[in-house]
């Protein structure tokens, strides 16, 4: 896979954008000789894209799986063993902490 310091990219912009768009090469930006960020086509993107939501369907399959063989664990003892206190606000999606 090619690579290129992240300033020679800036410079090249566009051929860099037509290589990897048109000629369908991947390339790594570098910054002091370490890879920092890949181009990729669009392709490459949406094939992850398909991988990551397939793993994480396998993993959701997974845990509904367990769910069905161990059963479901309380939310207060998940609670207590995550080490979460309070309660769960819903509108910002946060713990809110009990008033004491």
């Amino acid at each position: 896979m090619p690579e290129m310091s992240a300033a020679e990219a800036r410079r090249n912009l566009a051929e860099v954008l037509n290589t990897v768009a048109y000629g369908k090469k991947r390339v790594v930006l570098s910054r002091r000789g370490k890879g920092i960020a890949a181009l990729v086509p669009v392709e490459d993107l949406e094939l992850l894209e398909k991988l990551e939501a397939k793993v994480k369907g396998e993993e959701i399959r997974h845990a509904l799986s367990d769910v069905r063989k161990k059963g479901a664990q309380a939310w207060e003892r998940m609670k207590k063993k995550l080490g979460i206190t309070g309660h769960l606000d819903m509108k910002t999606r946060g713990v809110k902490q009990p008033v004491k």
